[in-house]
């Protein structure tokens, strides 16, 4: 059996252990091929740009590598790289906000005046794609990681609460906040 066809058995977690121990960059190749793409994709829908897609997707596999010894096993692989991927891109936007100029300013000044709307689940889903699209550009970067997290990612609260260290409630308060701007934001574009 070939060197690849094994790395290709072995699981993330297994893999992520042996990059750790060896420090080896062609453990770490195998990585970058199950998960680029995926990455891509999340930064892409950040970013609105392919060029800045790229540039953030070879930035997450930079700082990954650096920073996997941090994975702990307390939730899937792949949910920390997302959470991982989703912070990057958080921390971008937030440092470009001058470039989110849009019409909708007015609506996202007043962020908080609406979040005692009680939203349900089939809410989200009954929305047309398009205009969520547009809503889910508007929101801020945390909500959008959030609400990906949860609804994108299929991540459960139990790996939200680990992922971003807070506790249920605090979790579900984030969730509800998040789903009633994505509403309010949503009910404001014609």
């Amino acid at each position: 059996m070939k060197n690849n066809d094994l790395l290709q058995k072995l699981t993330d977690e297994e893999l992520v252990e042996k990059i750790v121990v060896h420090k080896n960059t062609i453990l770490f190749e195998e990585i970058y091929d199950r998960y680029a793409q995926k990455i891509y994709n999340k930064c892409f829908g950040f970013v609105k740009s392919k060029e800045e897609a790229k540039d953030l997707t070879q930035d997450v596999f930079l700082k990954l590598f650096t920073k996997l010894s941090s994975y702990k096993k307390q939730a899937k692989f792949s949910t920390w790289l997302y959470s991982f991927t989703y912070n990057l891109c958080v921390n971008f936007v937030n440092r470009n906000k001058e470039n989110k100029i849009n019409k909708y300013s007015d609506v996202l000044k007043d962020h908080d005046i609406h979040l005692h709307i009680e939203v349900n689940e089939d809410s989200l889903f009954q929305m047309r794609v398009d205009k969520l699209q547009k809503a889910i550009e508007l929101i801020d970067p945390n909500e959008k990681s959030i609400l990906l997290l949860k609804y994108q990612d299929d991540v459960s609260i139990k790996e939200l609460q680990i992922l971003l260290n807070i506790n249920e409630s605090a979790v579900k308060m984030r969730l509800k906040r998040a789903k009633s701007r994505i509403i309010e934001i949503y009910n404001s574009i014609s």
